[in-house]
């Protein structure tokens, strides 16, 4: 009787527990086990990264399963943000959902929607008219600001062969200083063509024999820069923002990766800008920019932006199925509808029409849908206005992604060809480009305020005192001195 009764206990003790669970928590099973389910129930290969479904369940598990193995796949994934993608006839990768990444059917078919809206030069720049008015609300930017003094700090004057070296800081806002290197020719006379060089974020991975520097010190970059100056042309290369000599200000190389290193940085490329032009000798009517990567998101989204802009030549990143892995190019929503229809980076190239542009891609990154979609619909954009053979393309399938020397080369001609530089400046006695007449700098010989810097007195101490000031310099509410 006793042991009945403790029995009995024990089975009411149970059901309480089993009555008490909500259903979620009777059907939520780990998702490490779900999907060995899935793999035995649909004799399936599942491959994924550990890190990414490590720790997450899946709610109403055993309700997720239907007939068909894509359709399962979709309900267990899409709520932990992951989706798959088929690599064989039985077999998937599971990766994170990245809102910045489509596939190249779908940039494609984008294309093509937005084809559908203009159908005449006029209709395009109504279009390009709306999205410059979208792009700039996003941004928090407003044209129409008074802009601060450029207060421009210019040190360590260097003479090299053919062209002449300066670090050079400029304030974008009142107390964020904008750090670079100005690369001028050593004997051209003026006026000459100008041409702004943002870096990306990729980093020497090939030759070890060069310093491992990134950014505006890259080697790459002081290639292209040296040789443009010693074709005739004043270059400024200068650090995106929280990088390099930013860093200083902003306290933390985090910040590089916000929504709001997309605004300033896209300010700041308008304010080198505004400083290349202030110069003396600077030719207003001959404004090129160049970069590659994340430099390349900044080179056409500049020239969207920009009228004062009239070559522009982006290196591997216009695509219509990816917006940029970094939140300084993808992390505000620019691509978002405007007046009831999404963008993509080709169309926003595109608004470089009808100015010469060269677009440089390559067959190992997303730029490898260049030549067979994203081309063909830059050419049908500049031909509203009569201009098809004002964009070229420059397709390397071989190369990676990088501003290597495979791609500075064409460049090279296209703006020797565009900005009327010389070529011959850079060309060897085979007939070929020569870069061996550069020297590249360590990164310490390229910093404005030096090793061990002092900045000025007036200069903002931490990224939100920066954001303060960026948004004050927006509303016009910013008093400046006289």
């Amino acid at each position: 009787m006793y042991m009945r009764n403790i029995i009995l206990l024990l089975l009411i003790g149970t059901a309480s527990l089993v009555s008490a669970q909500q259903p979620e928590e009777v059907y939520t099973k780990p998702l490490t086990e779900v999907l060995k389910t899935v793999e035995k129930k649909y004799q399936v290969k599942l491959q994924f990264d550990d890190k990414n479904v490590k720790g997450l369940n899946v709610k109403y598990a055993t309700w997720q399963f239907t007939g068909n193995v894509e359709k399962t796949l979709d309900n267990i994934l899409k709520p932990l943000y992951l989706v798959y993608k088929k690599t064989a006839a039985n077999s998937f990768e599971i990766i994170k959902y990245e809102y910045f990444r489509r596939s190249e059917e779908e940039g494609a078919r984008h294309l093509q929607e937005l084809l559908s809206l203009y159908s005449s030069a006029e209709a395009f720049s109504n279009r390009r008219s709306e999205l410059r008015e979208c792009i700039f609300r996003t941004l928090g930017i407003n044209r129409f600001a008074d802009k601060p003094k450029l207060n421009p700090i210019t040190r360590s004057r260097r003479t090299m062969n053919g062209y002449i070296v300066e670090n050079v800081a400029f304030e974008s806002i009142p107390g964020y200083f904008v750090c670079g290197t100005l690369y001028r020719p050593a004997k051209a006379k003026g006026p000459l063509p100008v041409i702004l060089s943002p870096h990306g974020h990729f980093y020497n991975k090939i030759d070890q024999s060069i310093p491992d520097e990134r950014g505006r010190y890259r080697p790459d970059m002081q290639y292209r820069c040296a040789a443009l100056a010693k074709m005739g042309a004043i270059v400024f290369n200068y650090d995106m923002y929280s990088w390099g000599e930013s860093v200083l200000q902003t306290g933390n190389k985090s910040y590089h990766k916000t929504g709001f290193a997309l605004s300033i940085q896209t300010w700041n490329t308008m304010r080198a800008l505004d400083f290349l032009l202030s110069l003396p000798d600077a030719d207003k009517k001959r404004v090129g920019i160049t970069g590659a990567s994340g430099g390349g998101t900044q080179t056409f989204l500049a020239t969207a932006l920009d009228d004062r802009i009239t070559v522009s030549v982006p290196v591997v990143m216009v695509s219509s199925s990816f917006y940029g892995g970094c939140q300084c190019e993808s992390g505000l929503p620019i691509h978002d509808e405007c007046n009831g229809h999404k963008t993509n980076n080709a169309e926003i190239a595109a608004m470089a029409a009808p100015r010469p542009q060269l677009v440089i891609s390559d067959g190992n990154d997303w730029t490898k849908s260049v030549p067979g979609t994203d081309f063909p619909y830059l050419q049908k954009v500049y031909g509203l206005f009569g201009k098809e053979s004002n964009v070229e393309n420059v397709h390397l399938p071989n190369d990676q992604h990088d501003y290597g020397f495979s791609k500075r080369v064409p460049m090279y001609r296209f703006f020797a060809k565009t900005l009327g530089l010389d070529l011959k400046a850079i060309t060897g006695k085979d007939g070929n480009i020569d870069e061996s007449g550069i020297t590249i700098e360590k990164s310490d010989d390229m910093l404005v305020f030096g090793k061990n810097p002092l900045l000025p007195e007036n200069a903002l101490r931490s990224h939100e005192a920066i954001v303060k000031v960026f948004e004050d310099v927006q509303s016009n509410i910013v008093k400046y001195p006289k």
